[in-house]
């Protein structure tokens, strides 16, 4: 009966998944959108690290954290985000909901597999830029999804590695309706590009024991460059902006070729020092070839990219994990902060990007199930220089459920 539920729960989730509009910044206007963070709720509790696995969660991040899975696992997780945009001249609110993940990992011996469906970038911006003699309003929507599949085995008892393929596919639209005091029309302009490509991600972790309780553990990950397809599509055209909304006056389409945009490198370093099922403190390490990042079929000035870097430090406490009679002991208590320089360059001015996070794993049901709650605090960007700055609180749900499968049993 579970594996019925989890298997119609993947698929209606993957549907939903491919529909939704994953940010409200300003910022998914350049590139192909806002990186969404490749990793559970649990990693994102303790500011996105993924240095620890065990036998009982998926690590989305190192593949090669697979072949420590002892249970069959599902985990689904969203998020909801509320931002407060400001610049030297107002400021406003904006929120919004997305399904972050799915996916399932099953053990098969030394071996582990995995695969699942991940939103990988977003794009979900409206603005408007306002000059002396008129107006233009920007839109956006769409981004990158990743279908992957995850291989990891235990080559020795300390030493795990691991593959990802994945599959990369999408559609962003950019839409900019401009207005001026003077003309009875406005100009629209639609520039549309649908996205395919290949991406590879290998990992290893190595886990020993250096003394009798404490556990070292050191992760890595390489992500290749790749270059991905954008097939582009633009429109142009003279609309009539009412109250009542935007009407299409004429409109045609605009040859345009279809281009190979780069994506990035990128390589994480980890270390962690715990005691294995009672506390563990970590930190990471994450640089990507950013400078080498090329848009998709247009030009944006003032915007430059450089190598973005990421640092991460974060940890976890269970007061005692099988005590029966004590429900808060048993909960899983995780904190963290980070600090990233996004790549993003705007006239000379770097987008940095910094956060906290806290949150807590609650078990439920039976074979050490949870359901995982977590927080975080951040901002991105500046006033300074005529640019935005993005305060945000984001709250995170998951559920990790733990199942046996493929067991001969003894009796029916």
């Amino acid at each position: 009966m579970f594996r019925k539920i989890i298997i119609g729960l993947f698929l209606l989730l993957a549907a939903t998944a491919l529909a939704q509009e994953g940010t409200t910044s300003p910022y998914s206007f350049y590139g192909i959108g806002s990186l969404k963070f490749r990793g559970t709720a649990e990693n994102r509790s303790m500011a996105g690290l993924g240095v620890f696995t065990d036998s009982i969660h998926i690590n989305f991040q190192n593949p090669a954290g697979y072949a420590g899975l002892r249970l069959v696992n599902f985990s689904v997780g969203a998020s909801h985000s509320t931002s407060t945009q400001k610049t030297d001249l107002g400021s406003q609110k904006t929120s919004t909901s997305t399904l972050d993940y799915l996916g399932m990992g099953i053990p098969m011996g030394k071996f582990g597999m995995g695969f699942g469906l991940i939103p990988y970038t977003s794009v979900g911006y409206d603005f408007y830029s306002e000059l002396s003699d008129g107006i233009t309003q920007y839109t956006g929507t769409g981004g990158l999804n990743k279908a992957f599949l995850s291989l990891g085995y235990q080559v020795t008892p300390e030493l795990s590695v691991g593959v990802d393929a994945n599959y990369n596919f999408g559609k962003i639209e950019n839409t900019a309706v401009t207005q001026k005091n003077y003309l009875q029309y406005g100009t629209r302009v639609i520039n549309r590009s649908d996205l395919s490509g290949f991406s590879f991600n290998v990992g290893a972790i190595y886990k020993r024991m250096i003394s009798e309780n404490l556990e070292l553990t050191g992760a890595l990950t390489f992500s290749p460059g790749t270059n991905f397809t954008s097939v582009n599509y633009r429109k142009t055209g003279s609309v009539s902006i009412l109250p009542s909304g935007i009407y299409t006056v004429d409109e045609r389409e605009i040859d345009v070729p279809n281009t190979e945009f780069t994506f990035p490198s990128q390589l994480t370093l980890g270390s962690a020092i715990s005691k294995p099922k009672n506390w563990g403190i970590g930190l990471e390490y994450v640089k990507q070839q950013t400078s080498n990042f090329t848009n998709r079929s247009f030009t944006i000035e003032n915007v430059t990219y450089k190598n973005a870097s990421k640092f991460r430090m974060g940890g976890y406490y269970i007061p005692n994990y099988n005590s029966f009679g004590n429900y808060f002991k048993r909960m899983v208590y995780r904190a963290g902060a980070r600090f990233e320089q996004t790549g993003m360059e705007f006239s000379g001015q770097d987008i940095n990007e910094f956060g906290i996070s806290f949150g807590v794993g609650l078990p439920v049901g039976r074979l050490f199930s949870n359901m995982n709650l977590g927080f975080e605090l951040g901002r991105r960007g500046t006033t300074d220089f005529g640019l935005i700055q993005e305060n945000f609180f984001n709250t995170y749900l998951s559920f990790s459920l733990n199942d046996r499968w493929f067991e001969k049993r003894l009796y029916d």
